[in-house]
C-alpha cells in the first residue's frame, strides 16, 4: 500500500523524515519497502501483511507511527451541515442476506454538482497509484484510502424506487459493471440490486454496476458503506477474476463499525469539493453487531515468551496506544510471594486477529523493540528424539548425494490441469476450496508433477544437466478423508558424465535411473523390477519397481507380488507427450517410489546384519551364455536361480547382451555370470558342475532358455 507523508502527518504529529519514519515502521512489524518522492510529497511503499487490515488506510499507518512515537493520535470527527430533512424518507434498505453482508449504511446527499476534482485531491490519489474520475468518486475512494473501508457512491435518480436490497444471486445472473465489462454471476453470490431486487446494480464488496455510476449529469446520490463477509467476497471476486481495492480489503476483514465514520467523513468531503445538501440522518441496517472480547495481558507470559522483563508504563502505554484500554487486574501471588502482574484488555474493532495473550504480547515485544530484548535460548524442557526411521532416511540421502543427485524442497500445491498428467483415474484429489491462485488450487497426488516442473525451471534458466531429488509428501482423499503419503521423487536428465581428457560425455539414460535405484534398493535388499504400462512414461524405458522380497514366480513362471501393498512406484523415461507439456527440450528421467516400505525394510534389514567374516575358501565363477525368448528379463533369471536354494550362490550377474547375428528372429542371447563360494569348504569341480546342471535345467524349463554353444 501507497501511503503519503504529509497525509500521514494530519492524524499524527510526528517530526521525523519520511525515512527515517519508514525505518522506524519496519523495525515494529510494517514493512516499508521505499520511499519515493511525488507532487503530493514523500510516499511510503508499505507490505501490509494479511492479518492487518487495519493498516490498509492512511489512518491505520498512524496509529502505529503515534504508538511507536508516543504521540496522540488526532481522532476523525467529520462534522456535517444537514438539512431537516431525513436520510430514510428519501431512501430505503433492505438486506435479505445478512450472511453475506453484516452492515449496510447509506446517506443521502442532494444537488451535488459532479465535475473533475480539485488539485490537492487528484494529486493524493494519483500519488498513490489510483486515477482520478470525478469529484464524488475521488471522495469515496478518498475514504477508503483514508479509514481503510471501501465505499461507493450510486446515482440516487437511476435507482429504481430509490430502495436498495441485497440479496443472494441468482445462477446465470448478467451485469454490466464500472469497467464496462458485461459479467455473469454464480449462484449464491452477494449482490446490490434496486427497486423490487429484480435489477442488479453493484457485486458486493467487489465492484458497482455501470447502470447506477456518477457521471457529470448527476445531481442526487446515494453512499453507501456496508460490510460484507469476506470469505463470500473472495469467493465471488476469485470466480469472477475481478480484483479491486475494494475486494482486497474485504477479503482481510474491514471493520464493520468502522462503516457509519467513512459515510460520514466522506458526506462531509464531498459536501466540499462538489457542495449539496446532506439529508439529516443515516439509513443503518446492522442485523447482529458483533460484541468485543476481552483479553488478558500476563507479565508471566511476557517473561515466558520473551525471556525479559518490560516496564509497567511502557506497557500500558502501548496497549492504549493500539486501542486496547488496558485495567490492571493483578493476579494471585506467585512462588516467590509477589502479585502477578496482569492487565485486562478491550480488543477493538479494528485488531479481529487479536484474540489471545500471546497476540497482546507481539503486540508490545514490537512496539517496544525487538533489539531491547537479550538473545536467549529457551530452557529444553525435554530430549529431543529421532523421528521414526530417521536413520534409515538418513542413508538414502546421503546415497543420493554420493550418486550426483541434489536435494530440492518443492510447494505441493499444484495446477490441477498439470497434477491430473499423472496421477491415476482411482485417486481423489485434495483440491482447496479457496486458492490462491488458478495454478495452486491442488495439493499434488504424486511427486512427479513437482520434480517435472523443478526440471523445466533448471532447463529454461540454463542448467542443462541435473540430478534431483525430493523427500515429500502426496494427498489424496480416501473415504472422503485426507491422506497423506511419504514419497522420495527422482528427476534427471542432459549428461550423466561430462568430458575430461580421459573420457567422452555420456547422456544420462534409464540404465543410470535404474543403476541409481538399484543403489537404494541394496539398503532394502533389492528391488526388483517389472514391465510398466505407465501412460505418461515411454513404453520402452519405464518399469514397476517393488521390493524383491515381495516378489515371486507363479505357476506359469510369471513374476507376481507376494505382498499387497509392496508396489512402490515407477520409474522411466517421461513421455513425449508430457515432455511437450513442460516443454522439456531432452530426454527426461523420473522415479517416485513409496518410502515407508523401504524404510522400514531399511531398518529390518539393519536389525538383521550380523559380522560376516571375510572368505576363507577361493570363488568360483562360470559364465552361461543362454539364448532367450523376448520379453524374459534378467529379473526371471535372477529369480529363477535363487528360487533353486543352492546356498553357495553368492551373485549373479549380467554380463553381456546381443541380438542378431545367427541368434533366431523373437530371441536374444544373454551371459550370465554365477558366482560361487562356501564358507565352510573350497569348492571342486563336481560340486560346480553340479550346481550349474541344475541352474542350466531350471533356465531351461521355466523360461525356455537354450544354452548357447561355445
Amino acid at each position: 500500500m501507497k501511503v503519503v507523508y504529509n497525509w500521514l502527518k494530519e492524524f499524527v504529529d510526528a517530526k521525523a523524515s519520511a525515512a527515517e519514519l519508514g525505518t522506524r515502521l519496519s523495525l515494529c512489524g510494517v514493512a516499508i519497502d521505499s520511499v519515493e518522492e511525488t507532487a503530493a510529497g514523500p510516499v511510503l511503499d508499505a507490505e501490509i501483511t494479511s492479518n492487518r487490515p487495519d493498516c490498509l488506510g492512511h489512518y491505520g499507518i498512524a496509529r502505529e507511527v503515534a504508538t511507536i512515537y508516543r504521540l496522540p493520535l488526532k481522532p476523525v470527527q467529520p462534522k456535517l451541515k444537514e438539512t431537516a430533512e431525513k436520510a430514510a424518507e428519501a431512501a430505503r434498505i433492505d438486506i435479505e442476506a445478512p450472511e453475506l453482508c453484516g452492515r449496510f449504511t447509506a446517506r443521502v446527499m442532494r444537488g451535488v454538482k459532479v465535475q473533475p476534482s480539485p488539485d490537492w485531491l487528484r494529486q493524493r490519489l494519483e500519488a498513490i497509484g489510483q486515477n482520478s474520475i470525478n469529484n464524488v468518486v475521488d471522495i469515496t475512494n478518498y475514504v477508503m484510502f483514508e479509514l481503510g473501508h471501501p465505499l461507493h457512491a450510486y446515482d440516487l435518480d437511476k435507482l429504481n424506487d430509490r430502495r436498495i436490497v441485497v440479496r443472494k444471486s441468482k445462477a446465470g445472473e448478467k451485469i454490466r459493471t464500472l469497467d464496462g465489462a458485461e459479467r455473469t454471476l454464480g449462484k449464491d453470490m452477494c449482490v446490490i440490486a434496486d427497486g423490487n431486487g429484480n435489477r442488479a446494480i453493484g457485486i458486493g464488496g467487489v465492484m458497482g454496476g455501470a447502470e447506477t455510476e456518477i457521471s457529470f449529469s448527476t445531481r442526487n446520490i446515494l453512499i453507501e458503506c456496508a460490510w460484507f463477509d469476506p470469505i463470500a467476497v473472495r469467493r465471488t471476486s476469485k470466480a469472477l477474476g475481478l480484483r479491486t481495492e475494494a475486494s482486497y480489503r474485504f477479503e482481510r476483514g474491514a471493520n464493520p463499525e468502522t462503516a457509519e465514520l467513512a459515510s460520514r467523513r466522506t458526506a462531509e468531503l464531498i459536501q466540499q469539493v462538489a457542495g449539496g445538501e446532506i439529508l439529516s440522518g443515516v439509513i443503518d441496517v446492522y442485523p447482529r453487531p458483533e460484541p468485543s472480547r476481552k483479553i488478558k495481558f500476563t507479565r508471566k507470559e511476557l517473561l515466558r515468551v520473551m525471556g525479559a522483563d518490560i516496564p509497567d508504563r511502557d506497557i500500558e502505554d502501548i496497549l492504549s496506544a493500539l486501542g486496547f484500554r488496558p485495567v490492571r487486574v493483578d493476579g494471585n501471588r506467585g512462588a516467590s510471594g509477589a502479585l502477578v502482574a496482569e492487565w485486562e484488555c478491550q480488543q477493538p474493532s479494528w485488531r479481529r486477529d487479536v484474540t489471545r495473550g500471546i497476540d497482546l504480547v507481539e503486540e508490545v515485544a514490537r512496539h517496544y523493540g525487538y533489539e531491547k530484548f537479550p538473545p536467549r535460548l529457551p530452557p529444553a524442557k525435554q530430549p529431543a528424539h529421532a523421528l521414526p526411521h530417521a536413520e534409515a532416511m538418513e542413508r538414502i540421502i546421503e546415497r543420493l548425494v554420493g550418486l550426483g543427485y541434489r536435494e530440492i524442497v518443492a510447494i505441493p500445491i499444484v495446477d490441477s490441469k498439470l497434477d491430473a498428467l499423472f496421477r491415476p483415474e482411482s485417486v481423489t484429489p485434495a483440491v482447496i476450496g479457496n486458492p490462491l491462485a488458478e495454478d495452486a488450487s491442488t495439493m499434488r497426488s504424486n511427486g512427479i508433477v513437482s520434480m517435472a516442473s523443478a526440471l523445466e525451471w533448471n532447463l529454461n534458466h540454463g542448467q542443462r544437466n541435473l540430478q534431483l531429488f525430493e523427500v515429500g509428501r502426496t494427498y489424496e482423499l480416501h473415504n472422503g478423508e485426507p491422506k497423506e503419503t511419504p514419497v522420495l521423487t527422482i528427476g534427471a536428465t542432459g549428461l550423466a558424465r561430462e568430458k575430461t581428457i580421459w573420457e567422452a560425455a555420456r547422456e544420462y539414460s534409464f540404465a543410470d535411473l535404474k543403476g541409481d535405484l538399484d543403489r537404494i534398493g541394496e539398503l532394502a535388499g533389492g528391488f526388483s523390477w517389472l514391465n510398466a504400462s505407465v501412460d505418461w512414461l515411454a513404453a520402452s524405458r519405464s518399469a514397476i519397481v517393488h521390493l524383491l522380497r515381495d516378489t515371486y514366480f507363479s505357476a506359469d513362471e510369471r513374476p507376481i507380488v507376494a505382498t499387497s501393498g509392496s508396489h512402490l512406484g515407477v520409474a522411466g523415461q517421461v513421455s513425449r507427450r508430457i515432455a511437450d507439456e513442460f516443454k522439456l527440450r531432452q530426454a527426461a528421467f523420473v522415479a517416485e517410489l513409496r518410502l515407508e516400505p523401504v524404510l522400514e525394510a531399511i531398518d529390518k534389514r539393519s536389525a538383521d546384519l550380523r559380522f560376516k567374516p571375510l572368505p576363507r575358501y577361493p570363488a568360483v565363477e562360470r559364465d552361461f551364455s543362454l539364448i532367450l525368448p523376448d520379453g524374459v528379463t534378467f529379473a526371471q533369471v535372477g529369480q529363477t536361480i535363487r528360487a533353486l536354494q543352492i546356498a553357495e550362490v553368492e551373485s549373479v550377474e549380467a554380463a553381456d547382451l546381443f541380438r542378431g547375428g545367427q541368434i533366431p528372429a523373437g530371441k536374444f542371447s544373454l551371459m550370465i555370470r554365477v558366482t560361487f563360494q562356501s564358507a565352510q569348504v573350497t569348492l571342486t569341480e563336481a560340486q560346480v558342475s553340479e550346481f550349474s546342471g541344475r541352474i542350466v535345467k531350471a533356465l531351461q524349463e521355466k523360461l525356455g532358455a537354450v544354452l548357447r554353444a561355445s
